[in-house]
C-alpha cells in the first residue's frame, strides 16, 4: 500500500507544476488496471464507444481503484442519451425523475450509466426544476464531460478512466484532494448543499469511508444547513443512512454526524435525548456500532432492522417508563411506546415494514428472555428473532444498561446439551423467588344466586 501511495503522490507532484487543467495521467502514472474492473462494466464501455459515443468509468470507482480499494459498484459517464443508451442495451432501464441514469443489467450485478451533465441554467422548465430554497427538483440538462466533471458533488469523485487508452483524466483538481486526503465539494459549499442537501451527509460518509478529513471550506455550512435534511424525502433519506452506518465505519460516521449537528435531522427524538446527557443512550448506540463494525469486517450479516432499533431504544424507553408510571402493564407499554417511536420516526426517514416488524420483536424479546422457567426457554430460542434479541440484549450489557446476568446465561443455555439445559432451568426455577400468598378463589353459587 506505501508503494501504491507513492505513486499515487508522485504523479500528482509531477502534474502539479502545471497549474492548468485537465489533468492526465498515462497508464505508467497510475495504479488502475483493467484486470479490477467489472467485465460487465468493460462491455458497456465498449459497446458505447462502438456506438459512436464516448465512455468513461466515473465516480467512486475510479477513486477507490486509485487508492487501491476493490469498488463494489462500477458507474460510466456517456455523451449518450438515456434513450440512446437504452437503445443500445435490451437489458437495461430509464429510472429516475430528478436526474434519469440508466441501469444495465447482467445477472446480479447492475452498471449505472448516466449522460454527462450540463450546466443547470441552461435548461428549460422540462428539463431543470428549482424550489425556491435552491433544492433542484430536476435535473435533466446535458453538457459535455467537462461540464459533468463541474456538476459532480466532490473532487474525489469526479475522476474519469478511459479503458480504451488506460488513462486518467482530472478536471477538479481531484488528485491533489486524494493526495492530501481531504474531501472537497466542487464549488461553493453552501450553493451545492442547498441545490441537493444530502451532499452533506455524503461529505461525512467519505471523510469517515476513506479516513480522510473534510476541507475547511466544504465543512464551514454543514452545522447551519443541516435543518435542509427534513426538506429531503423520508424515502430517500433511510436509504442514506443504511448506507451511513452500514459500510464498515458506523462509529465514526456517528461521531462526525454529531460534530456538525446533522444527526439531528436524521433522528430527531434520539437526538432530544442525547441532549440531555443520558450517557448511557451514548454507551447503547456507540456500541452498537462498534458491534456493527465488527460484524461487517467478519463478513456477517447486518440487517437494518438491528440499526434501527438501536438509535431508537432510548427514545422508545423513555416513552415506556412514562407509560408505566401511569399504570399501563408491562407488553402494553411497549407496544404502545414502540408505535409512538416509529411514528415519529417514519416522518424523518422511513422504514419500511419488513425492517420495522423484526424492530418490534426485538425490543418485545427484552421483556421476554427474563422469563425462562418451563418450556419458554426452548420456545425463545425457536422465536424468528431469537439471534437478534439475544444480541441485543448483549449489547445492553455492555453498554451498562443493564446487568451483565442474562446474556451468559442465555449463551450457555444455546451451547449446552438436553441435560445441561435441564440442569440450568432447575436451577433458575429454585433461585426464582416464590409468591407464598394464596389467590383465594371466589366461592361457587347454585343458579348463580348469592344467600342473602
Amino acid at each position: 500500500m506505501a508503494n501504491l501511495w507513492t505513486k499515487i503522490t508522485s504523479a500528482v507532484t509531477r502534474k502539479s507544476a502545471e497549474p492548468k487543467l485537465p489533468r492526465i495521467l498515462s497508464r505508467d502514472e497510475h495504479p488502475i488496471s483493467r484486470k479490477h474492473i467489472s467485465d460487465n462494466a468493460l462491455k458497456v464501455m465498449h459497446r458505447l464507444r462502438s456506438g459512436g459515443f464516448e465512455a468513461f468509468l466515473v465516480g467512486g470507482g475510479v477513486r477507490d481503484l486509485m487508492l487501491g480499494k476493490h469498488p463494489k459498484d462500477f458507474d460510466i459517464g456517456t455523451n449518450a442519451t438515456p434513450e440512446e443508451i437504452r437503445q443500445l442495451f435490451r437489458n437495461s432501464r430509464i429510472i429516475g425523475r430528478r436526474f434519469k441514469i440508466v441501469h444495465v443489467r447482467f445477472g446480479r450485478e447492475i452498471i449505472e450509466v448516466t449522460t454527462y451533465r450540463g450546466s443547470h441554467s441552461d435548461g428549460n422548465d422540462k428539463t431543470a426544476v428549482a424550489a425556491d430554497n435552491g433544492m433542484l427538483l430536476r435535473d435533466n440538462v446535458y453538457g459535455t464531460l467537462e461540464e459533468d466533471a463541474v456538476r459532480r458533488d466532490f473532487t474525489i469523485n469526479a475522476l474519469y478512466y478511459c479503458s480504451d487508452k488506460f488513462t486518467v483524466h482530472d478536471y477538479v483538481g481531484g488528485l491533489n484532494d486524494l493526495a492530501k486526503r481531504q474531501v472537497r465539494i466542487i464549488g461553493n459549499a453552501s450553493s451545492r448543499y442547498q441545490e441537493d442537501p444530502v451532499r452533506m451527509i455524503r461529505a461525512v460518509r467519505f471523510a469517515a469511508k476513506l479516513d480522510f478529513d473534510i476541507a475547511p471550506d466544504t465543512a464551514a455550512p454543514l452545522k447551519s444547513l443541516a435543518p435542509m435534511l427534513s426538506e429531503v424525502p423520508a424515502a430517500r433519506l433511510f436509504d442514506e443512512v443504511l448506507k451511513l452506518f452500514m459500510e464498515g465505519h458506523a462509529l465514526r460516521v456517528f461521531a462526525l454526524l454529531k460534530h456538525y449537528d446533522l444527526f439531528r435531522p436524521l433522528f430527531p427524538a434520539t437526538q432530544e435525548i442525547l441532549d440531555s446527557g443520558d450517557s448511557t443512550a451514548i454507551a447503547l448506540i456507540e456500541q452498537g456500532l462498534v458491534n456493527t463494525d465488527l460484524r461487517i469486517s467478519q463478513d456477517k450479516p447486518v440487517t437494518p432492522a438491528f440499526i434501527y432499533a438501536v438509535m431508537l431504544w432510548p427514545v422508545v424507553q423513555k416513552e415506556m417508563k412514562i407509560l408505566l408510571a401511569e399504570g399501563v402493564p408491562e407488553i402494553p407499554a411497549l407496544h404502545q411506546a414502540a408505535q409512538s417511536a416509529i411514528s415519529r420516526q417514519i416522518q424523518h426517514t422511513s422504514i419500511p415494514k419488513r425492517f420495522s416488524m423484526p424492530m418490534r420483536d426485538i425490543w418485545e424479546l427484552q421483556l421476554r428472555l427474563p422469563r425462562r422457567s418451563g418450556r419458554r426457554a426452548e420456545e425463545l430460542l425457536e422465536h424468528r428473532y431469537f439471534r437478534a434479541g439475544y444480541d441485543f440484549l448483549l449489547l445492553r450489557e455492555q453498554s451498562g444498561e443493564i446487568p451483565e446476568e442474562l446474556g451468559p446465561w442465555w449463551t450457555a443455555y444455546q451451547e449446552a446439551n438436553a441435560d445441561t439445559r435441564e440442569a440450568m432451568l432447575k436451577k433458575t426455577s429454585a433461585n426464582k423467588p416464590r409468591n407464598n400468598s394464596r389467590r383465594r378463589r371466589k366461592p361457587r353459587y347454585r343458579n348463580n344466586q348469592k344467600p342473602s
